[in-house]
């Protein structure tokens, strides 16, 4: 119940920063591509660190290492508004401070999934995961709203002074957490050598490699899509600050119906079935957006979106924390991590490019396009035909 708070409070900051800075940098840029570089920054950290922080998290003391991890970013959030404040904010400031932010998020929820794992047995963690997707998309579909309703009172910037203050709050609240972890004795094994522990286990586990590699494919889309979606909906629907909010609303309570339905899901198909049906879905939901003249028709497109990317997720998170050991989560949870955004600041980067150049509605059509050759993976591979997953 403490990871559920504290992770739905920070899930809560997180929304405000994640509106807050795409908004802040269209009013100073009114570029698709420094928000895209934005977007695409923000996802390093998963790509170039985070399997040399799963073996980190597999040697720390969960609790002091998430501590850190909030701390950190309270500071970068402090840092960015006293910089806007003072007027002496700059785009490089920006890329740095959100490399930084995501790096030590992520360092945070790698903490968690080990947590979890060590907490539940294994036959909870699917109602576990779909209890946390639950409150964060709740939080998700409250924090876009309550946005908007800032962005017409006060400063955009004023985001960063929120997020940081409830990081603080989630930050007293997991010093409350009690915990007799102890740490991993495999540290005198040698940091190189536990990495390669990691890699090993992926390969032995097909299943949960066949899923990573068409992860990397539908992040992509998905990027490309999220990217795409303030910039669509402020340049093309024209819609102000406070129906942004409410229409990215619509995607979180896509995604809290998502959570309910899961548990029923993953009862009647294996978790490769679920992930290759829903990915064929979430191309059609793409194509609903390409074909949108109007936020009525986008917002459910959204929805629709929101519900099937929720089961998708939280299947593949469920699968993972089930099929590996306890003492290498940490190492699996980074490296598949980083596998996972493979491609995604790239695939970001040319959604940014192709809006400046052409319709941004372009995006959802190559991303529904994209959809369909990864379904077609899916079907004629091991994650269709193994029943057992």
């Amino acid at each position: 119940m403490i990871l559920l708070v504290s992770g739905a409070i920070i899930s809560f900051g997180s929304k405000i920063y994640e509106l807050a800075l795409p908004l802040l940098l269209y009013q100073q840029t009114n570029s698709p591509v420094v928000m895209s570089t934005m977007r695409g920054i923000e996802f390093l950290p998963n790509l170039l660190l985070a399997m040399f922080i799963g073996v980190l998290v597999d040697r720390a003391h969960k609790k002091k290492w998430s501590l850190w991890t909030i701390f950190l970013q309270v500071v970068i959030l402090f840092i960015l508004f006293f910089s806007v404040q003072m007027g002496r904010s700059s785009t490089i400031l920006f890329y740095i401070c959100g490399f930084f932010l995501m790096t030590f998020s992520y360092a945070f929820f790698n903490a968690r999934v080990s947590m979890v794992k060590q907490s539940l047995p294994t036959e909870m963690l699917t109602q576990a995961n779909a209890s946390f997707n639950f409150v964060f998309t709740f939080i998700s579909i409250m924090g876009p709203a309550l946005t908007g309703l800032i962005l017409m009172l006060s400063s955009i910037h004023t985001g960063f002074l929120l997020t940081a203050i409830s990081f603080g709050f989630a930050f007293f609240i997991l010093l409350l957490l009690k915990t007799d972890e102890e740490i991993s004795l495999t540290k005198k094994v040698g940091f190189w050598k536990e990495l390669k522990e990691g890699w090993v286990e992926l390969f032995r586990n097909r299943t949960l490699w066949m899923i990573t590699v068409a992860v990397i494919f539908l992040n992509s889309t998905a990027g490309m899509v999220d990217t795409t979606i303030i910039f669509f909906s402020k340049d093309v629907l024209k819609l102000s600050d406070a129906q942004l909010g409410t229409l990215l609303s619509s995607a979180g309570l896509g995604g809290l119906i998502g959570s309910f339905l899961i548990g029923k899901v993953r009862k009647l198909w294996s978790t490769g079935r679920i992930i290759a049906v829903t990915t064929l879905l979430i191309g059609f939901t793409y194509l609903m957006m390409y074909m949108s003249e109007s936020a009525l028709f986008f917002a459910i497109g959204l929805c629709l979106n929101g519900i099937l990317t929720t089961i998708s997720s939280v299947s593949i998170w469920t699968y993972r924390q089930e099929s590996t050991p306890h003492h290498l989560i940490g190492r699996i949870s980074g490296i598949t991590g980083s596998v996972f955004k493979l491609s995604m600041p790239f695939a970001i980067f040319a959604a940014g490019w192709i809006s400046e150049l052409s319709n941004p509605s372009h995006v959802f059509m190559i991303a529904f396009i994209g959809n369909i050759f990864i379904f077609i993976f899916c079907r004629f591979s091991l994650l269709w035909t193994n029943k057992n997953a």
